[in-house]
């Protein structure tokens, strides 16, 4: 009893630790994401702002269409490579956040089951 009662402190300590560890790990995780955010809809803006310009110096209304379903194409097409990988990054936050916790849980043996 008497050594249960000792490693009570140690085991609070380890706790916090892991979620000071796992805290940080959100933090900057969450900084890559927005610093993806904030580069995707700079470029977003700046080709936007082009293919505006080119529409509007087209020297016909089948030419302004040509460009602007041109910029919906590779508008849509970045945006789903774009998005996809900002959920890479989510999901990479997300383990890392979970990994300081690792340590605390119960391992398995392979079944799916944990071993006793």
């Amino acid at each position: 009893m008497a050594s249960t009662v000792d490693a009570f402190p140690t085991f609070g300590k380890e706790q916090m630790e892991a979620t000071v560890a796992s805290a940080t790990a959100v933090t900057k995780g969450f900084q890559t994401i927005a610093e993806a955010y904030a580069d995707y809809s700079k470029r977003v803006f700046q080709r936007s702002t082009e293919t505006f310009e080119k529409v509007i110096s087209a020297n016909s209304v089948e030419r302004a269409l040509e460009v602007q379903q041109a910029y919906a194409r590779e508008f849509y097409e970045g945006y789903l490579g774009e998005f996809q990988k900002i959920g890479e990054l989510y999901a990479a936050t997300a383990r890392e956040a979970y990994r300081p916790f690792e340590a605390f849980l119960p391992r398995g043996n392979g079944s799916g089951r944990t071993a006793k």
